[in-house]
């Protein structure tokens, strides 16, 4: 994907985001009755400004996209009038305070509830979760799996698709949990089996959690024959498309699908040359794989999938839609587990027992939004649904300058009965700009580690 789709996937996403949790602090503002001066999307210098309403509100679109602010008549900022003082923000009831600043995080949580209740409700297919045979000396081999085996369940919680056995299996190593995974085997019968997850080490998440355990997706003998082409993908550019089959690639012969896939992986930003038949004609096709990053290693891919029979089709795929009711329960429920996870591996962050190497900045998020936004409009609702369920989760954090810490405040505000002074806010501010640095540091670092060594 070009660098300029990659760019506006990332500046929509950002966009989007941005609006959704400033609109929270507006919105409950204007519903106490509180003068909003300024609705900024980014920061710096204002691109475009326009002014709107009763109030005269300022919306403004600002150069510098990284955020935005919802500034309020507040009487610590500039005198006010007196006949307007009622409306300041200063002047609120704790109560109303705390409403407006916690709508903006709440939004996000109820921005990604409503994404993931319409995917539920769509619809998806969605891979099943049958295994692979997993790997020597793995906790999946000691376990008992068995390539074939389907997962019906995780200690009682019913799984469908493989994503569902992902998250649950993930949960499960970072909680050290001994996992009961009723299976059902080729055969038809049906048995369990104990995950032990007691021994995972944490470092273990810096590559693919799934793969360390043994759990892989099984992928049946496939031909060599494209079916999906991404639009816009490496594959596109180079002329392939739908039903080509590939014939070699290298000088190698290819006779099935994984041999075409670890041809591309092998040789990321490095030409390919294969000869594929189209229509009985055999044609020379030069394809620059891309390089992506995949569980700490540098691969290649062509964004093209292979065709699949309706056989293959029902046997790997699974088509997962819900009523609105259970649609919005499961979509709550998903919201709500995302977020005690982030707060986990954040606080084992803290601990030393996960690698900081997990925290993204702006880099990897907008490598992720082009990926997601190459695949199609449901990956790309997906990653939205998670960067704002991460926006959401790290405003909550008790870090002063962040809606954590206005929240913070007010909750001493209400316990010691009287407003903290303003030196503590202000040593607080300066305490927590420093925190901020230093988080934006590590991301970035981890960024460019990612992008120049993989």
């Amino acid at each position: 994907m070009s660098v300029l789709n990659t760019l506006a996937a990332f500046v929509v996403a950002l966009g989007v985001l941005i609006v959704v949790h400033e609109y929270g602090h507006y919105l409950a503002a204007r519903l106490c009755n509180v003068r909003v001066l300024r609705f900024s999307v980014g920061f710096g210098r204002p691109l475009l400004v326009r002014r709107f309403g009763r109030d005269a509100t300022e919306w403004v679109l600002a150069a510098i996209p990284f955020g935005g602010y919802v500034k309020m008549l507040d009487e610590r900022d500039a005198a006010v009038a007196p006949q307007e003082a009622g409306r300041s923000f200063n002047r609120q009831s704790l109560g109303r305070r705390f409403l407006i600043v916690i709508a903006g995080p709440v939004f996000n949580f109820l921005f990604a509830i409503l994404i993931y209740a319409g995917l539920y409700m769509h619809g998806m297919p969605e891979a099943r979760p049958v295994t692979a045979e997993p790997a020597a000396g793995t906790v999946a081999l000691e376990a008992g799996l068995r390539a074939g085996d389907t997962v019906r369940s995780v200690d009682g919680e019913a799984i469908a698709t493989w994503q569902e056995l992902r998250w649950r299996v993930i949960r499960g190593a970072l909680q050290r949990e001994v996992l009961r995974l009723e299976v059902a085997a080729t055969s038809g019968s049906i048995s369990v089996r104990l995950l032990d997850l007691r021994g995972f080490r944490s470092r273990e998440f810096e590559s693919d959690a799934m793969e360390r355990i043994g759990l892989r997706l099984y992928r049946p003998p496939l031909e060599p024959v494209l079916g999906r082409v991404v639009a816009g993908g490496a594959a596109d550019r180079a002329g392939l498309r739908s039903n080509d089959r590939v014939l070699e690639a290298e000088g190698k012969p290819v006779a099935a699908w994984e041999d075409l896939v670890g041809l591309v992986r092998e040789r990321p930003d490095r030409v390919l040359k294969i000869k594929v038949e189209r229509e009985g004609v055999v044609r020379a096709v030069e394809v620059l794989p891309e390089a992506v990053n995949e569980g700490g290693q540098r691969i290649g891919r062509i964004g093209a999938g292979p065709l699949l029979s309706p056989s293959h089709a029902s046997r790997v795929l699974v088509q997962v839609s819900y009523g609105a009711w259970e649609s919005l329960t499961r979509a709550v429920a998903k919201t709500w587990d995302i977020s005690v996870f982030s707060l986990k591996m954040l606080g084992r962050m803290l601990l030393g027992e996960v690698s900081w190497k997990h925290l993204s900045g702006p880099v990897t998020i907008a490598d992720y939004a082009g990926q997601s936004a190459q695949m199609g409009w449901l990956s790309y609702a997906t990653f939205l649904a998670l960067i704002s369920i991460s926006l959401g989760v790290l405003n909550l954090l008790p870090i002063p300058l962040l809606d954590g810490g206005h929240l913070m405040y007010y909750a001493l505000e209400f316990v010691k009965g009287s407003p903290v002074s303003e030196r503590a806010i202000e040593l607080g501010q300066r305490a927590g700009l420093a925190l901020l640095l230093v988080i934006m540091a590590f991301a970035f670092y981890n960024d460019l580690n990612r992008l120049f060594s993989g």
